[in-house]
């Protein structure tokens, strides 16, 4: 059992029942409470791990500051989506009052839409969006994340810039970025469309492109180590630019240089997304040189407090968010880049 931490939203946000005088009246009389399942594709995910870490801090503050209680389990799917949907189930048996869904296939929510609604206990995706038709299938779906194609552009015009401003980047000087990618999933929206605007920003902006070739390792560094490793057998010194798909796969590629015993000055461009703590150190110290910051923080922040607003009617005064059609929370990419001057 964990307890969880989130971000506010605004009073106008959300048309709620409950009223502020009612809800500071209760508040007066009982202590109210509030339980929260979340049922997560990958427990070991990098990106999700520490957004669910500061999901858990947050809640504390969010108990303190309101005088609630605040229960928080989380599942992890394994990767499967039958186990999500029995997940969801039980959490629905034990009468959670918000579910909290990173659902392991996009195109497959129908199930626990169909379970919730009968119990009339609303959900709230996270982090992997589902297509817009399944969100409309009810009126208490919601969803917190940001924007794939914009992490997709950041990361695309990182590499315009490298390649403009530093020359070693177009190692073998014929005018050209050869570059490989590392998908994070097959069939997967997001990944498909970080890659898409990657590729097509720097095209766009004038750099002349070649895909060498490309790799699927699901998110994870271990896989994208040898993933890379393949590529490397193959193209070698011809690889330019790494394109990943998140920071996770950024890492197998440097640790996959480094097995391999190639010098630093010979590596190619390395880019990530996602901004995560090893990331950012990698950032840090020349090892990769860009990615694109994806709020996981300011992620769970909102989906804990629109789940308090959804159940209880607490409203932060200090609300920085909007509510999208009335079903979405969605927080800005930041582009991060390391450059010769730091």
């Amino acid at each position: 059992m964990k307890t969880g931490k989130a971000y506010g939203l605004g009073a106008g946000l959300l048309l709620l029942a409950a009223s502020s005088a009612g809800c500071a009246q209760t508040k007066q009389t009982e202590v109210m409470s509030l339980k929260v399942g979340v049922t997560v594709y990958d427990q070991y995910d990098m990106f999700l791990s520490q957004m669910m870490e500061h999901f858990n801090e947050y809640a504390g503050e969010v108990s303190d500051r309101e005088g609630i209680s605040i229960t928080i389990e989380t599942y992890n799917a394994a990767g499967s989506q039958t186990t999500q949907n029995s997940q969801v189930e039980t959490m629905l048996e034990q009468d959670f009052d918000v579910i909290c869904v990173n659902l392991v296939d996009r195109t497959e929510p129908v199930t626990i839409i169909d379970m919730a609604e009968k119990q009339d206990v609303p959900v709230i995706f996270f982090n992997r969006e589902l297509v817009p038709e399944d969100l409309e299938r009810w009126d208490r779906l919601y969803y917190v994340g940001a924007k794939a194609f914009e992490s997709g552009i950041m990361q695309g015009e990182t590499a315009v810039r490298i390649f403009e401003e530093d020359p070693s980047a177009d190692r073998n000087e014929d005018g050209v970025f050869q570059y490989v990618v590392l998908e994070g999933e097959a069939d997967h929206q997001d990944a498909i469309v970080r890659t898409e605007y990657s590729v097509s920003t720097i095209a766009d902006n004038g750099v002349p492109v070649e895909k060498l070739g490309y790799a699927i390792a699901n998110w994870s560094r271990a896989q994208a180590q040898t993933k890379m490793d393949q590529l490397l057998s193959r193209y070698g010194d011809g690889i330019e630019l790494v394109l990943s798909n998140n920071d996770a796969m950024a890492l197998g590629a440097v640790d996959a240089l480094k097995a391999a015993g190639i010098d630093r000055e010979q590596w190619p461009v390395i880019l990530g997304i996602d901004g995560t703590d090893e990331g950012l150190e990698a950032l840090e110290a020349g090892e990769i040189q860009g990615t694109v910051y994806n709020d996981k923080e300011g992620q769970a922040e909102a989906m804990l407090d629109l789940a308090c607003q959804l159940t209880l009617g607490i409203v932060r005064e200090d609300a920085e968010l909007e509510l999208e059609d009335g079903k979405y929370v969605r927080l800005p990419y930041t582009k991060l880049e390391q450059r010769a001057e730091d």
